[in-house]
């Protein structure tokens, strides 16, 4: 018998997406567009595109896996605002990931037919980085949340992260 409140793990395809998707996004950030003039490149914009629906696909594949197989490993005794916040996080971490993605896919396509200095492309440009700033927030509130669960050492923390394990009690 397990000494933890819960005895939820997720499977190793959850922390496969997972820990892929920490580093697709900590690439497709790490690359990301500087300057909107960079997309004048052929190569450089067909690239993005690609890059894109692949992510969007995963990101689909992802959420579509997740919901269908796994179980959150919250404890069962976890307080129902707290249940109703993870939630929040993580379906919004979904959206604000597809959000950023289609609206960036959206400014490629706009640029490659000739918009580049349009309303249109003003707006849809805003709206790409509002989408990745509340993004950036939610992965904040995310780690605090996972930090927290380590040192509550509830089994959270353990479920999905493969190391720091926490000291059963």
């Amino acid at each position: 018998m397990s000494l933890y409140k819960n005895n939820s793990g997720y499977s190793k395809i959850a922390k496969l997406f997972h820990w892929g998707f920490v580093l697709l996004f900590v690439y497709g950030v790490a690359k990301q567009v500087d300057d909107i003039n960079q997309l004048e490149d052929a190569a450089f914009i067909r690239f993005e595109i690609i890059f894109s629906l692949i992510f969007l696909f995963l990101l689909i594949t992802r959420l579509i896996y997740m919901k269908t197989t796994q179980k959150s490993s919250l404890p069962k005794d976890t307080p129902r605002v707290q249940k109703m916040s993870a939630k929040i996080v993580h379906n919004g971490m979904y959206a604000f990931l597809a959000g950023t993605v289609l609206s960036g896919l959206l400014i490629g396509y706009l640029f490659w037919f000739g918009f580049q200095n349009s309303l249109m492309m003003n707006i849809v440009i805003t709206l790409h980085e509002l989408f990745i700033n509340l993004l950036y927030l939610l992965i904040g509130i995310h780690i605090f949340a996972a930090t927290f669960h380590r040192l509550k050492k509830d089994g959270v923390w353990s479920s999905m992260v493969p190391i720091f394990k926490e000291n059963k009690k």
